[in-house]
């Protein structure tokens, strides 16, 4: 019998979603499933709730909520010979968007059932892990500003986007990759390991998770009207066009910020302040088994 432990965000994406326990046991035979369900309360909350899943030793633990709800879950899983599944009921759904996993309920739980597996690559921030992708600078105030919202959506991401427009200033960075230092008054220090950032947009269209690398975008302190340019650019997928933007392959990168003590990050659509002013990011080949 094949044990599954549920991790549900009963409030990732509207809220609307439904899913539950009761729910589930419509597509997991009680023949051939053993489902355990737990429900994330709180921001971290699934952190303590698959640690102590993994302690039961599960198959699979299945993270049922967005890309912040995935990166909780799949975090833990790290270094371990548990699979990660997902269904995706957040906002934005980058990753699973990227793995082709579909929105659909019926769907998304046949994948699992299925039970196909791959590897794929894993980011990582000094001590914390990413997934999709992580950034420091203007994005990480978008991001900080889109969670004040009571509704995670489109129409709040874009309001956010052009908040942090108007208030943001670049920010001095010194940054050491492939054998070379660059100074730089940064608008974005981006990093990716996925071809999406949710909602269909994305700064790194020809990204992959099993390349063995991240793709950096670094995007210098530039105008209002090239930052709505490249807006448009995210938007359509079509970022590697911007002129501006300079994009490169990495398997490792620091980033010092000389005139900060603290920095605001954004990891997998997640707002975190960490109490450095020193960042390092590097690959982890094949990190991840995941279901999809």
């Amino acid at each position: 019998m094949i044990y599954i432990h549920f991790i549900i965000n009963p409030i990732s994406g509207s809220g609307k979603h439904n899913l539950s326990r009761t729910v589930l046991e419509k597509y997991f035979s009680e023949k051939e499933f053993k489902i355990v369900v737990d429900y994330s309360n709180h921001k971290h909350h699934a952190i303590m709730l698959a640690n102590n899943a993994i302690a039961k030793n599960p198959d699979y633990i299945v993270a049922c909520g967005g890309d912040g709800t995935i990166n909780e879950v799949a975090s833990c899983l790290v270094n371990t010979k548990i699979k990660l599944g997902i269904i995706p009921i957040g906002s934005g759904n980058g990753l699973a968007s990227n793995l082709k996993i579909p929105k659909l309920l019926e769907d998304a739980t046949e994948v699992i059932r299925n039970g196909k597996t791959q590897f794929i690559d894993i980011g990582k921030v000094n001590q914390h892990y990413f997934f999709s992708n992580m950034g420091i600078g203007i994005d990480a105030l978008i991001i900080k500003k889109y969670e004040t919202y009571k509704k995670r959506t489109l129409t709040a991401y874009i309001k956010a986007s052009l908040q942090a427009s108007l208030q943001y200033k670049p920010i001095k960075a010194i940054l050491s990759f492939n054998n070379q230092i660059i100074n730089s008054n940064a608008l974005m220090l981006f990093v990716s390991n996925s071809n999406e950032m949710g909602y269909g947009m994305s700064l790194t269209p020809n990204a992959s998770l099993m390349d063995g690398k991240l793709d950096f975008v670094l995007i210098p302190k530039i105008s209002l009207i090239n930052q709505i340019k490249l807006g448009l650019h995210v938007i359509s997928k079509k970022s590697e066009v911007f002129k501006l933007a300079q994009h490169s392959l990495i398997e490792n990168i620091a980033f010092e910020l000389p005139e900060k003590i603290f920095v605001d990050i954004q990891l997998d659509g997640e707002y975190h302040n960490l109490k450095t002013n020193k960042i390092e990011i590097s690959v982890i080949k094949n990190g991840l088994e995941i279901v999809a």
